[in-house]
């Protein structure tokens, strides 16, 4: 029996340390751990595959967490189902779960779903509190760094766009959408 690990992280953001940390300390030799980072629901991952490739029968994927191997349920039953028909165990350590026999086959399903729908709830409360946001005027994405008024202002000097944004060192196109907006507000 070989042990291997795998680590994922949904972002390139994010910091795989504690989950390779882990995997280490449960015996998992550095040659053996297989990491990705990007989002679970996509199966099509370069460390994923090559996992794939190097287990065997008789093999043992460790992982820190159910929802690190994937979050859509039906991919992970079919990875596990995969890993199964290779004769490859795979265990999660926080969970204490492990595919190995008909319970922990079952248990897997469960968990995996549940945490499916906890991400299906967590992303409408989001959408909610965005809406409520926009509803109060909160506005999202970056702040604007671009003096409108001051574009506004050299346009009703006629000053041309592509002088402006040469002035400015902006895009003229970022020109032309200040003006739109403008007109848009006094139309409104």
């Amino acid at each position: 029996m070989r042990l291997f690990g795998y680590a994922r992280v949904s972002t390139s953001q994010q910091s795989l340390d504690i989950q390779l940390k882990t995997l280490k300390d449960a015996g998992v030799k550095v040659s053996r751990i297989f990491s990705d980072k990007g989002s679970g629901s996509n199966t099509n991952r370069k460390g994923l595959e090559l996992l794939r490739i190097k287990v065997e029968d008789g093999d043992v994927i460790l992982v820190k967490k159910l929802d690190r191997l994937g979050r859509d349920t039906a991919d992970m039953i079919h990875l596990i189902k995969e890993f199964e028909e290779q004769g490859v165990a795979v265990k999660f350590l926080d969970d204490g779960i492990s595919t190995e026999g008909e319970m922990g086959k079952m248990v897997v399903t469960i968990l995996s779903a549940v945490a499916q729908a906890e991400r299906h709830r967590i992303l409408e409360r989001t959408n909610e509190g965005r809406q409520e946001a926009k509803l109060k005027g909160i506005r999202f994405g970056r702040k604007r760094t671009i003096d409108r008024s001051l574009v506004l202002s050299m346009y009703s000097q006629d000053i041309g766009a592509t002088e402006i944004a040469n002035q400015l060192k902006i895009a003229r196109s970022t020109v032309y959408k200040i003006i739109d907006d403008m007109k848009k507000d006094n139309t409104a």
